[in-house]
């Protein structure tokens, strides 16, 4: 087998973020629910956007977040989304090549939607609420995965947000048959409980059909696929039938579980806490740049905790720090 030239690939939304300060107030008046997600379309994302205080335009996307924090930790990394061939679209491809990360499908001019955008407003105590044009991101088709780029990657990991429309799901599971194929791990994040209401039954399957190799969750989404009240009987459930489960816990730290072994790893300190967006997404960066380097569990397990704790000092899901250089300082 050759030696891949990516780390690994992450396919998801190609998204550009505008993250802007908000008042509880602001959010009552707008209707909007505190901490949460909503998809909006692009009439509403403009009537918003004219409503946000200043903001700062960042391209982003979970599974582009991870790509991102996986280069900064100068681990070779790549990403698949789609964005259509306007200003966004551009600003996007830039601004993630400037972050060390291959762009592997270029912005399209054949798309019908504008290059999506998530407007996120960030309350005083630091929660996120996101409003989302899914736009151009939803038009991925499967023609866009190549099996060779796929095969070029150690570890093929997808965002959950990306199974709603026909043709990316179709492309994420044309991804996946080309890296069993080549005898590449797969790595699945189940994104959002919202993700998991709507495609419990696709993922139980992937997961019973033993497509999935490292499984990404939070608490809630745990125990949503699991359908349990109980984290640890959720765990319980899901641990057999996947390779490697790591489970996000907050403020908790986070826990792994591989072939019956457990680790545990604590929430790292931090100074204050700004902006959680993105921590999650930085978290399975941290993991996954040491599962790369083949560290052991707790060593991923910290690489992901240190990562997370750094983005969320500040706003925007990218790291302001030399993550590679903090992550060495903390692990040595």
């Amino acid at each position: 087998m050759t030696q891949p030239r990516l780390d690994v690939l992450a396919i998801g939304n190609a998204i550009v973020d505008v993250i802007a300060d908000a008042s509880d107030e602001f959010l009552d008046q707008q209707d909007l629910d505190k901490g949460g997600m909503r998809l909006i379309d692009e009439a509403e994302a403009e009537r918003l956007y004219g409503l946000m205080g200043a903001g700062r335009e960042i391209s982003g996307g979970s599974a582009g977040n991870t790509a991102a924090g996986i280069a900064a930790l100068g681990v070779k990394a790549g990403f698949i989304g789609q964005v259509a061939d306007d200003q966004l679209g551009q600003i996007y491809k830039h601004d993630i090549e400037a972050a060390g990360v291959d762009f592997i499908v270029p912005p399209s001019s054949e798309v019908d939607a504008a290059t999506a955008r998530c407007l996120i407003l960030v309350t005083p105590d630091a929660q996120r609420t996101m409003n989302t044009f899914l736009g151009a991101a939803q038009e991925l088709p499967a023609g866009a995965i190549s099996d060779e780029a796929v095969a070029d990657a150690s570890i093929l990991y997808l965002e959950g947000y990306l199974w709603d429309p026909p043709g990316p799901r179709a492309a994420m599971e044309k991804a996946i048959d080309a890296a069993r194929a080549a005898g590449r791990k797969v790595a699945f994040t189940l994104s959002d409980t919202f993700c998991i209401s709507r495609h419990r039954g696709d993922f139980v399957r992937l997961l019973d059909e033993g497509k999935i190799d490292v499984l990404f969750s939070n608490e809630e989404e745990a125990k949503a696929l699991a359908d349990k009240s109980d984290l640890d009987e959720a765990v319980e459930w899901i641990a057999p039938k996947v390779p490697l489960l790591v489970v996000t816990r907050s403020e908790k730290g986070a826990i792994a579980v591989e072939d019956g072994h457990r680790a545990r790893v604590g929430a790292q300190p931090i100074k204050a806490l700004v902006d959680t967006t993105g921590a999650g997404d930085l978290f399975a960066a941290g993991f996954l740049a040491g599962l790369a380097q083949e560290r052991d569990l707790e060593a991923c397990l910290k690489m992901g905790a240190i990562a997370a704790a750094e983005v969320i000092q500040h706003y925007g899901a990218r790291p302001e720090e030399d993550l590679r250089a903090l992550v060495a300082k903390k692990l040595a």
